[in-house]
Formats: C-alpha cells, structure tokens, sequence
C-alpha cells in the first residue's frame, strides 16, 4: 500500500507517537467497539457473498487452508528451536502465532484492494476463519504432546467461543440469512464506514506496536529477521496454494496476505491457558512488533505485486 494511504498514515502516527511517549491513547471503550465493528462488517460481506454459491463447491479450499495453518506451524517450529535456540515451549507458541492469522492484517489487505477495485473471491473470511484454530492445536501439540493434562475444555472454549471468531462466524451467518437487501439497513455503519474504523483501529495498533519494540533489543536480531522472513517465505506458499485452488490474482493476494500475517489476539489468549510457561514477550514482540509492521506498510502490496507475476507466470498451467 501506498506510503501516503491515509490509513498506513494513520498507523505510523499512532507508532511515532508511541516511540515518542506522547500522550495518545484510544479509550478502551472506543478500541473495543471498532474491534467489533470491524470483525463484524468483515463477516457481513463474507456472509453475503457465501449465500450465492453452494457451500460444497467451497470445501476444498477450506480444507487447503486447514492443512496450510498447519503446515506452517511445522515449519516455523524447527526453525525457532535449532536456529532461534528457544525452548520448546517457546518455540512452539511462535509457531502458533505465524500458522494462524491477523485480522487486522487481512482488513487492511481488504481495504488495499478494495482502493484499487481489485475483487477477490467472496469466501476469503470463511477461510480467514478456518486460518485461526489448526495452528493453535497444532501448537499445543508441539508443545506438550498428547496429553490428560491439557486442559482441552477450556482450549476449546478460548478458541471457538474468543471473541474474533464469534464475531466473524456471527457476522457470516447474519450476512447469509439476510442477504444485500436485509443488510441495507446497517449498510452505513458496517461498510460505508469501514475504512474509517479501520483507520481508528491501526492508529491504536501502531501506539500498542510501539510498545514492542523495546523487547528487540532485549531479544536480538533473530525476531527481527524471522518476523519479516517467515511471512515472506509463507506468503510464496500461500501464492502458490492459490494457483494450484484457481484463485484469481485479488484471491492470491488475500490467501498470500493470511499465509503471511501472525496472530496477536487469538493465539495469545489460548497460549496463555495451555502453555502458561511460554514467555508471550517473545511472541507478542515478532507478531506484533515486527510482522504486522512489516505486512502493513511493506508486504501487502509485495504480495499482490507477487500474485500478478504468478499468474502471470504460471495461470496458465492451472485448471
């Protein structure tokens, strides 16, 4: 996205200002609601589009993206042990933040292409929220094995009853029990005002990122580098896994852009409950302070320019 975009604009103030230790803060209140708003509309659009095709012709998307999340959360954990040096607890709750996925990631990805009138396909936030559980599981996994101990109620109740995904689920069922013309009435709130709220939520996010940046040099240059390598190298997976599933390039970019982006809301809850003796410094400090930084301002539009030269490539060799 373009450096002078508003809401990247907005962000950088928000971070500037945090470095600075100005005295800026949202009131939680007003934090929490644009939270909402936004899951929400995102839900909403999703839900509407998903009620004009059946849901079979979805299922081997959703089950690509399960096996992905997955697929991701391995890799990343033998990177962060043997390179990284971290215990396997640790290791293994890093891993879960990068096989999951950033919401405010993808409303920023929604609003780039949305800019540009770049269309994606319409069960993106389906698939946005099959991204937040397998990598979660998968972590725990890593990190205790199969175990009596884990306490498997209270994960389940962290991961499908957290607010981001009753909020998205809620937001997709009302979109496709109401339809367009049902949904005319909170049109204004929940679309119109969209990037707005949007705008809102990255300049709170920025004053939050801010506060992870101290823990760099406490941590070193390992983060830094695996907080802007992992998303690059997932983001190739994801684009390739769009190719092989026939997206279009609006699609690519959006599956390259959830690939790339690290879980700060979900993961962390879950991480706290099932691997208590994870230090959430060093997670919350490469997802937070450096991967969704670096997607906001740098990835996103690396990730469409990466989708174009693919299809441009290879479309052809897809069904």
């Amino acid at each position: 996205m373009s450096m002078l975009d508003p809401i990247i604009l907005f962000f950088l103030l928000g971070l500037i200002s945090g470095l600075l230790r100005a005295e800026l803060r949202l009131p939680a209140a007003i934090y929490e609601f644009v939270s909402i708003l936004l899951l929400l509309a995102i839900g909403l659009k999703g839900g509407v589009e998903l009620a004009k095709q059946p849901l079979t012709n979805l299922l081997p998307d959703m089950l690509a993206v399960i096996v992905m999340g997955v697929a991701l959360a391995l890799l990343a954990f033998p990177v962060l042990r043997l390179l990284g040096r971290f215990s396997r607890a640790d290791a293994a709750a890093i891993a879960a933040h990068y096989g999951s996925v950033s919401v405010g990631t993808y409303a920023v990805a929604v609003a780039y292409l949305g800019s540009r009138q770049i269309a994606f396909e319409e069960h993106m936030p389906l698939l946005l929220v099959l991204l937040e559980v397998p990598a979660i599981l998968v972590g725990i996994v890593l990190a205790r094995g199969i175990s009596r101990q884990t306490r498997w109620g209270d994960v389940a109740h962290e991961v499908f009853l957290g607010k981001s995904i009753v909020l998205l689920v809620g937001g997709l069922l009302i979109g496709w029990a109401a339809g367009p013309e049902g949904l005319i009435g909170i049109k204004p709130l929940f679309f119109d005002l969209f990037k707005g709220m949007l705008a809102l939520f990255l300049l709170e996010m920025g004053l939050i990122t801010a506060t992870q940046v101290g823990s760099l040099r406490q941590y070193g240059l390992f983060i830094v580098v695996f907080g802007v390598a992992m998303p690059l190298l997932s983001s190739v997976i994801g684009t390739g896994l769009a190719l092989a599933l026939g997206l279009s390039i609006g699609g690519t970019a959006m599956l390259a852009t959830l690939a790339a982006s690290a879980s700060y809301i979900a993961v962390p809850a879950v991480m706290r409950i099932s691997v208590p003796e994870a230090n959430p410094t060093l997670s919350l400090t490469a997802s937070l302070g450096v991967t969704f930084p670096f997607n906001v301002i740098f990835g996103i539009p690396l990730y469409y320019a990466m989708a174009e030269w693919a299809h441009a490539t290879w479309g052809g060799l897809t069904p």
